[in-house]
């Protein structure tokens, strides 16, 4: 089993309690971070399944939900990929919203992937909290699950698309490569300086995108492009951002994408 040892960033329980749902959800008195470790080794890893989790944590609001699907083949020996999927819509997000994984499952069964996809507990994907979340989960899921670390990916949608590129571009030792659909992600710096980003990113955005005009997502991704980051852009034709599942055959061209040019 390999090991990965990341930073895990220390906050208050103030600002845990910023923006996180914590209604009928009660502490469990003396629960600790080791407790919440052993409870992440316990589950259950069958190949071929998809759970719905609610793991117990010590610190506001005392609980991370996510869904995992378990890849049909587990290679033991050298290890599966993990993507992390980050759901949009982050600020009126249902307790349910991480569960709807449909669109990107089926492409990713390809490549035998793990999948990990929590709640944002309405709170958005840059902030303090969902950075300690999201290491953490990570961090327990390549401690007790066959993870091959090279092979950590970023992936979502709107809200979750600008998470993918944040992620990429502050967590590079983590992430192999972002595939960020539907997002508007400032490159530049408070100077308007473009920022040059480590990891690869796959960016999909549509021309008829009503929320995130293509010609800012296309200007930011220009940017940071002509400063050294290795961005592939594609560009859908004409659809929503209210219909995710209508990008699942670009999504799957990302899939390829990780396989033929990332992981070479």
């Amino acid at each position: 089993m390999r090991t990965i040892k990341l930073l895990l960033v220390i906050i208050t329980n103030s600002l845990l309690l910023n923006g996180c749902d914590e209604q009928d959800v009660t502490p469990i008195a003396q629960w600790t971070w080791s407790d919440t470790d052993r409870s992440f080794a316990e589950i259950d890893i069958t190949p071929g399944t998809t759970i719905d989790v609610v793991l117990e944590t010590p610190e506001p609001p005392y609980e991370y939900a996510f869904r995992v699907i378990i890849p049909k083949i587990i290679d033991e020996v050298n290890g599966n990929p993990l993507v992390f999927s980050m759901h949009g819509g982050v600020g009126g997000a249902s307790r349910k919203a991480h569960k709807n994984l449909e669109c990107i499952a089926p492409a990713l069964e390809s490549i035998n992937a793990f999948v990990l996809s929590p709640n944002a507990d309405k709170v958005q994907w840059y902030e303090v909290y969902s950075q300690k979340k999201v290491t953490k989960l990570i961090t327990l899921a390549a401690n007790n699950w066959p993870i091959d670390i090279t092979k950590i990916v970023a992936t979502g949608y709107s809200d979750g698309g600008n998470g993918t590129w944040f992620m990429a571009e502050v967590y590079p030792e983590i992430f192999s490569a972002g595939i960020a659909l539907a997002s508007s992600y400032n490159t530049l710096t408070t100077e308007g300086k473009a920022r040059r980003i480590k990891t690869p990113l796959y960016v999909i955005h549509s021309s008829g995108d009503e929320l995130f005009p293509l010609e800012q997502t296309q200007n930011w991704v220009d940017r940071t492009i002509a400063v050294g980051s290795d961005v592939k852009f594609i560009i859908a034709d004409g659809l929503s951002h209210y219909a995710p599942c209508d990008y699942t055959s670009y999504f799957e061209d990302a899939v390829q994408w990780l396989e033929q040019e990332v992981w070479q």
